[in-house]
């Protein structure tokens, strides 16, 4: 009985010290005080932080020793950039700067870049450039299914082996379960290096489930790239076969500098996961020469290795940088309250902001926890579209007319903080235009909430919305 009370004790104290939210820390001690056992555990296996701090001491050592030096060079040329373009920069100087000083993200001159709408864009361009290659295809994905489209690009990356190619896969163990102990081999037996990131044996016994890479990242002879929010799947296509869910999402090609951001986050990445050290070469990185451009990108990354909330922080910089437009696209949207607040108070100075979700989403309770958020945000003058045609799984934001925000961190909790994402900062006013343009198009396809109907929802709908709002918190 006195161990059990000081295991109590013990948890309460690790609970007040580990400096969470308040209101987390409130949702735990509440937990453990009227349910103590199975308190305790819930504590242990959803709010304990211990093992992610130990699990990625070794790969923030390493990302620091390799890309330090290398990023400190690439942040002061950027210097140079913010001083030529003042004017495609005008109102986003503290986003570059944020970036610069506290991430150490480059700002990067694109050569080309384009943007990708849905799975038949993507996949068309994506095999093409596959197809071109002659140095290296770097792949990182958080879902690749063994379906057509996945065995498309396998067969040409076997293809690409036999011609000397060098080809490295990082696949997240969860995400991407159905990949099979038979594709996995047959890969390797073509020579094709692939490793899991954080395989998990007891899925239901171990944390490391909830820190989980979310990226998908291709690299192409270190000089093209893509990024965005579409995995490798037939569901992403849209071929029309009945009983299939329309999928609306949204992907970046990119040509020149702004690659080599793509570049360092998949080395890090496969060198912990592969316990190999890959080298800065010119193979990988190799020199750009210089070109006309129109825009400027800076890679964000962020993940439990991460000291601060990276991508947070940018988004926040963003939403509050807003002086005429906020078009706000995200799947799941479960804000925290300086995210939240950052919305609201765009919208009551006056700028145009709109939020662009699922109809209905693909989970119940996340659905639940986002529509706890509506009618404060409605009241504050807040446009909120749900999008009918089929699933959005799109992560954009668009912020006056020269900054779109494309890549796989979701506006929720678990992308700020659970895990690795990466988003490409765009600065360029053609970009902007265009990917407003597929906004304005997509809340066609939507039903608009007016508040005065949404406000007189079923007192029962608003109890169980709140309580997942409040469990997810948690969580």
């Amino acid at each position: 009985m006195t161990l059990y009370v000081l295991l109590i004790i013990t948890v309460i104290i690790k609970i007040v010290m580990d400096n969470k939210t308040p209101a987390k820390s409130l949702g735990y001690l509440l937990i453990v005080v009227l349910i103590p056992v199975a308190g305790v555990i819930i504590y242990l296996f959803f709010g304990l932080n211990f093992r992610k701090k130990k699990l990625y001491t070794k790969k923030i050592e390493q990302d620091e020793a390799m890309f330090s030096a290398t990023k400190q060079q690439k942040v002061l040329d950027s210097e140079s950039f913010l001083k030529k373009n003042k004017d495609l920069l005008k109102g986003k100087e503290p986003i570059v700067k944020f970036l610069l000083n506290k991430v150490l993200s480059p700002l990067y001159p694109v050569e080309k870049i384009k943007l990708l709408i849905n799975g038949n864009e993507k996949f068309e361009m994506l095999l093409a450039e596959l197809e071109q290659a002659k140095n290296h295809i770097h792949l990182e994905y958080y879902i690749y299914e063994d379906d057509v489209i996945g065995n498309r690009i396998k067969d040409i990356l076997i293809r690409k082996i036999k011609e000397g190619v060098r080809v490295r896969f990082i696949y997240d163990a969860f995400g991407s379960h159905a990949i099979k102990k038979q594709l996995e081999k047959e890969l390797q037996e073509a020579g094709i290096e692939i490793y899991p990131f954080y395989s998990i044996k007891f899925f239901l016994l171990s944390n490391r489930i909830y820190y989980r890479n979310h990226r998908k990242i291709i690299v192409i002879d270190g000089n093209i790239g893509f990024v965005g929010g579409i995995n490798v799947g037939d569901r992403y296509l849209n071929n029309g076969k009945p009983k299939e869910l329309f999928w609306r999402d949204t992907h970046l090609m990119m040509m020149g500098g702004a690659v080599a951001g793509l570049q360092s986050t998949f080395i890090a990445d496969w060198n912990f996961c592969s316990g190999s050290k890959l080298k800065i070469t010119k193979e990988l990185f190799p020199h750009m020469k210089d070109c006309q451009y129109d825009a400027l990108v800076q890679i964000a990354v962020s993940g439990p290795d991460s000291p601060i909330a990276n991508i947070m922080f940018s988004y926040f910089a963003a939403i509050n940088s807003a002086l005429e437009k906020l078009y706000i696209t995200t799947p799941y949207f479960i804000p925290n309250e300086s995210i939240l607040d950052a919305i609201k108070r765009s919208a009551l100075s006056g700028v145009d902001v709109r939020l662009l979700v699922p109809g209905e989403g693909d989970s119940k309770f996340v659905n639940a926890a986002s529509c706890s958020y509506y009618e404060e945000l409605l009241s504050t003058g807040v446009r909120i579209f749900r999008y009918q045609k089929g699933f959005v799984h799109a992560k954009t934001i668009t912020v006056d007319d020269n900054l779109s925000i494309i890549g796989t961190a979701n506006m929720d909790i678990r992308s700020f903080h659970l895990n690795f994402e990466v988003n490409a900062m765009v600065y360029d006013k053609r970009l902007n235009q265009e990917l407003n343009t597929a906004f304005i198009n997509d809340i066609k396809q939507s039903k608009e909430l007016k508040l005065d109907v949404w406000s007189k929802r079923n007192q029962l709908k608003k109890f169980g919305d709140a309580s997942a709002r409040l469990v997810s918190s948690l969580l």
